[in-house]
């Protein structure tokens, strides 16, 4: 038999000497962060002291065949450049790190454990489609993802997740509702991937808004050149006597969450049929093929969301003369030449004048400009403490308001700011713009936000 081991106290003559080398050990430890040279820093931590810069990087895909979102990182580089040259942040340098995530799984894990090595203190304003493969190393090293594009379930319910607008899921549940009271029937047209497999659901949400008939679903392949056999498809779906399963009114359409002006009841006079695509960077390519082959059918009115359909490709594409006149358009925020844009239209003039990659009316460039205010506005809230990981974190998760001049509501990621959908437990702004193109130009089709919480609430 083993026999129990009697543990003494330490005796008072011996408690105090103890507790002066504790203090002098205490005193050597602060003394060499002080001192900063020839002690070495302490492993995981970022900005140990005002003079370290405070290191973030921004990832997006860039030369692949689907969608490619350059001015994200470049918006990123002249941000960078933009705050240094006026102070930094809270006096600190802002050192910006880039990668190409490439548009696959693999180029996203690696852009996450590149930023795990390089000890970055945030992931800020950032586009992939593959949350898997990235939020895992960033959560192993508890590193946050402030303001991502928000095309997948990963940001929108991972801790470690702080996006600034509603993702994919609002653009598409808004644009439902933004095309409840137009129309009769719609074909949604959107990615055959992971990303893609829950717009339907979610646009047939805000369908269901004004008791219109559930979409026709047509998978498309992300890296098509041609789609004309989904645009053939799309058109006939439309265009046939209703088509899919009639959705009931599983919300009421109240409050903040009521849109402006939609119908109630399908098939309403004055109601076309709507043909949706949102493929982001190949949905100008679809609209080419839906084009060279609308002639055959009967009218029909477009849609899209922001992110797939843009003021450039607007102009690109022949203005008022386009395949987009008249396009139902949702948004996250005001339309590229208000005014709540004009301090980043400024900082595009002076760091980016040339860089024809940033262009002020592109979704991505205009979420990074918002991913980096929450970065600006949370370091500076630590007044002059260390810029880790768990600084921001903390300083996110216990309240943080940040003002982003009116360009989204007030920001704030505190258990009680999420909304009460299931899916997306991360999701605290829910507001969108109803845009149109009109003579050529994507303007407000109403001027105040629309919040679509309860259409996400109601997604089934």
């Amino acid at each position: 038999m083993t026999a129990l081991r009697r543990v003494f106290p330490p005796r008072p003559a011996e408690t105090a000497p103890r507790a002066r080398k504790a203090l002098l050990s205490a005193a050597a430890v602060a003394a060499c962060a002080s001192v900063a040279v020839g002690c070495g820093v302490i492993p995981g931590t970022t900005g140990g002291s005002e003079d370290d810069p405070v290191k973030v990087m921004t990832w997006a895909p860039e030369h692949t065949k689907a969608t490619n979102k350059p001015g994200m990182p470049a918006m990123a580089e002249a941000y960078a450049r933009w705050i240094n040259t006026n102070g930094g942040l809270d006096g600190r340098k802002l050192e910006v790190v880039t990668c190409n995530e490439r548009n696959d799984p693999v180029g996203a894990g690696n852009c996450a454990r590149e930023a795990v090595k390089e000890d970055v203190a945030a992931v800020v304003g950032s586009y992939s489609q593959h949350g898997r493969a990235f939020m895992g190393p960033l959560e192993s090293a508890g590193i946050p993802y402030i303001g991502g594009y928000g095309l997948t379930d990963e940001e929108f319910s991972s801790p470690l997740s702080y996006p600034v607008n509603g993702g994919q899921p609002a653009l598409i549940a808004g644009n439902g509702r933004q095309l409840a009271g137009v129309c009769d029937r719609v074909s949604l047209v959107r990615p055959d991937t992971i990303a893609g497999d829950n717009l339907s659901k979610l646009l047939d949400s805000g369908l269901a808004q004004g008791h219109n008939a559930a979409s026709a679903d047509i998978r498309a392949p992300e890296d098509a050149s041609d789609y004309t056999t989904q645009a053939e498809e799309a058109l006939d779906r439309v265009s046939e006597g209703g088509s899919g399963r009639t959705v009931g009114a599983t919300a009421t359409a109240s409050g903040s969450d009521a849109d402006s002006g939609s119908g109630s009841g399908s098939g309403s006079g004055g109601k076309e049929g709507c043909v949706a695509a949102a493929l982001g960077a190949r949905t100008d390519t679809f609209f080419d093929s839906f084009r060279r082959t609308e002639d055959t059918y009967p009218d029909v009115r477009t849609a899209s969301v922001l992110g797939s359909v843009d003021q450039s490709l607007i102009d690109r594409t022949g203005g008022a003369e386009g395949v987009y006149e008249g396009a139902y358009v949702t948004g996250w925020y005001p339309d590229g030449s208000d005014k709540r844009w004009s301090k980043m239209r400024e900082v595009i003039r002076e760091q980016a004048f040339g860089d024809n990659r940033v262009d002020a009316a592109d979704a991505g460039v205009q979420t990074t400009w918002i991913a980096f205010t929450v970065l600006r506005q949370a370091v500076e809230s630590l007044n002059g403490d260390d810029v880790t990981p768990r600084a921001l974190r903390r300083t996110l998760d216990q309240g943080l308001r940040v003002d982003t001049g009116g360009l989204t509501p007030m920001l704030s990621w505190r258990f009680e700011d999420m909304l009460a959908a299931g899916d997306y437990p991360r999701l605290i702004n829910a507001d969108v713009t109803f845009q149109v193109v009109r003579d050529g130009r994507l303007v407000l089709a109403r001027k105040a936000f629309v919040n679509v919480a309860k259409t996400l609430e109601s997604a089934r």
